[in-house]
């Protein structure tokens, strides 16, 4: 058991090895957002179980940094007397390092982009040669050890051969003789395999060696690939995971090794450099390449959201139902009965495997906190008076879906009105949106926030993301936000929108849509809504809108309505000829 605090046993382990600070992050050695068990380091030393942050431990004082979306939520799961909250890039760890000062980290969990920063402060640096957790964290999870199974290239759309051998291509033109591939994603992706080390992420934890050639080295546990065919095996080269550094250390002299500054580990640099190897930097290509869809991929996308809009519109149309029902009985309904219940509804859907990440019900002033998740502490009952906002999304083995619809169960206040509307205003401007193709996400931005920034407000997290193929929910490259992207959006990049508006400690809105990037006028680009769910237009302020808007969401809810009507539960198509009624109708 463990005797002292955590805080308290890190920093005798600083003490005893002569170290003033040690950085812990989020992060494992994979870069992962949603970490095992095992590799959450953050979380058993801070409490604090967001999935992005890092803390700064010292002798004296203890610092925990996290971005916008985890604000409230650090203040609720941290000590406050012992930690300290700053912005993870309006006030960054760099900032805070003591001068002078012996600081250590874990090159396994730290990338090079991370490294050359805080290398150029005042402090050293100090590399550590073991993972200490393993004796301070006496209760630790063991590491995981999901099973492998094979990705059929019907869903695929590519073998994996004639992957290694684009990529190879790749390596052979910039002259490289290796590409480290760390980005679980990305080896999945390329070895038509797929995970289930992490809940949610349906990856396998391991590392690739890519040769120019094509030949692959990969670093694994057996125990994951015992149910794997033969024919798979067979082209591959087996390693233990533990043995990749030593690899690297081995081939490195007079070689060239390609590694992605934001996604391997620093250890690897380390290894390279240090066995007479040179380190070519750049992006690993694979991140980019699988960001283009192939048709096999994109009509799994589409099936998918068909099925998992028909498991939508069965839960809202039930919610309808149930909340004002219990309210009148007076046993409101409850944020983790209303997630339980729309899990339900996604299993009844053939090729549905699991959730594509933990399910945000959120209820009232709960809705505040961007990626709030409801436990027996928080659970809080959906009322008359404000939001419920619900953000899901499925794995099926076809494709990834991601949604958010925000709902009201009663008239609401104007200020209320006012701000669901701006939200709505936004993520229309974006979604109808025609585009030059090669445009970057940051220049998109802003046509989803302008509704917002005329009341004055704002929202603190980006507007989209791209999402796998039966991947991870948040995939690279591509990106909508403030800050700067640089790769183009073009055709068969598949990304959300999701603009939102949040007022601590009193409600939450979002509305969101996961959309297929499709060509449009000649040289032009638009969006084309892969999600279909009814948007709750209940409390909107239709004279806001434009015809334009209004006559979207009429053609969009058309196309809902005539999509999931032969898929969805004869007790709910009722509700959704109701919440897909043109506005004229629905606002009469």
């Amino acid at each position: 058991m463990q005797t002292t605090s955590p805080l308290s046993a890190l920093r005798r382990y600083l003490a005893e090895h002569c170290l003033d600070g040690m950085i812990v992050p989020r992060a494992d050695a994979w870069q992962s957002e949603y970490a095992a068990p095992h590799d959450n380091k953050l979380e058993w030393v801070s409490g604090f179980s967001g999935s992005a942050g890092v803390a700064l431990v010292l002798q004296d004082r203890a610092l925990i940094f996290v971005d916008g979306r985890y604000q409230v939520q650090v203040r609720n799961e941290v000590d406050l007397q012992s930690w300290d909250i700053h912005h993870l890039h309006n006030d960054p760890l760099e900032n805070h390092l003591p001068a002078g000062s012996r600081i250590a980290f874990d090159p396994m969990l730290m990338v090079n982009s991370q490294y050359e920063v805080l290398k150029n402060t005042d402090c050293t640096l100090t590399p550590l040669t073991e993972d200490l957790f393993n004796t301070l964290w006496h209760d630790r999870p063991a590491a995981p050890c999901g099973a492998i199974r094979e990705m059929p290239l019907s869903i695929a759309g590519e073998s994996s051969e004639a992957k290694r051998q684009r990529i190879a291509a790749v390596l052979d033109a910039h002259g490289a003789d290796y590409l480290a591939i760390t980005q679980p994603d990305n080896i999945a992706w390329l070895l038509n395999v797929r995970g289930a080390d992490i809940a949610t992420s349906p990856v396998p934890l391991s590392f690739v060696l890519l040769s120019r050639k094509g030949d692959v080295e990969w670093f694994v546990d057996s125990a994951k690939t015992a149910n794997l065919p033969q024919a798979l095996l067979s082209g591959l080269t087996l390693s233990p995971m533990d043995q990749l550094v030593p690899r690297c250390q081995q081939i490195a002299s007079g070689k060239r090794i390609q590694l992605d500054a934001d996604s391997a580990p620093v250890v690897l640099r380390f290894a390279t450099e240090q066995h007479g190897g040179e380190v070519y930097w750049n992006a690993d290509p694979i991140t980019l390449i699988k960001a283009s869809k192939n048709d096999a991929e994109l009509a799994g996308y589409r099936d998918s959201h068909q099925k998992d809009g028909a498991a939508w519109v069965n839960f809202l149309a039930w919610l309808a139902h149930e909340v004002p029902a219990r309210l009148a009985a007076g046993d409101p309904l409850t944020e983790l009965e209303a997630q339980a219940k729309q899990l339900a509804f996604r299993e009844q859907q053939d090729s549905f495997i699991e959730m594509s990440f933990g399910t945000i019900s959120a209820a009232s002033a709960n809705a505040a906190m961007c990626h709030y998740h409801s436990s027996e502490e928080t659970n809080a009952a959906i009322t008359a008076e404000s939001f419920y906002l619900n953000d899901s999304g499925g794995q099926y083995s076809n494709g990834t879906t991601d949604a958010t619809r925000t709902l009201a169960f009663g008239p609401l206040d104007q200020q209320r009105k006012l701000h669901y509307t701006a939200v709505l205003k936004g993520f229309l401007s974006l979604i109808t949106l025609q585009f030059p193709s090669g445009s970057f996400g940051h220049q998109l931005d802003a046509f989803a926030r302008r509704s917002l920034w005329e009341l004055g407000v704002d929202f603190d997290h980006g507007t989209g993301h791209g999402v796998g193929h039966q991947l991870l929910i948040h995939e690279a490259p591509h990106r909508i936000a403030k800050k700067v992207n640089p790769w183009p959006l073009a055709a068969g990049n598949i990304i959300t929108i999701e603009p939102g508006y949040y007022l601590e400690g009193e409600y939450g809105i979002r509305i969101e849509n996961q959309v297929e990037v499709v060509d449009s006028l000649p040289g032009f680009c638009k969006f084309a809504s892969l999600t279909l769910i009814p948007i709750d237009l209940s409390q909107v302020e239709i004279a806001l809108l434009s015809e334009q808007e209004k006559q979207w969401l009429d053609d969009y809810h058309q196309q809902v309505r005539e999509t999931l009507s032969p898929r969805v539960d004869s007790d709910a198509r009722p509700w959704l000829f109701s919440a897909t009624a043109p506005v004229r109708v629905q606002r009469s």
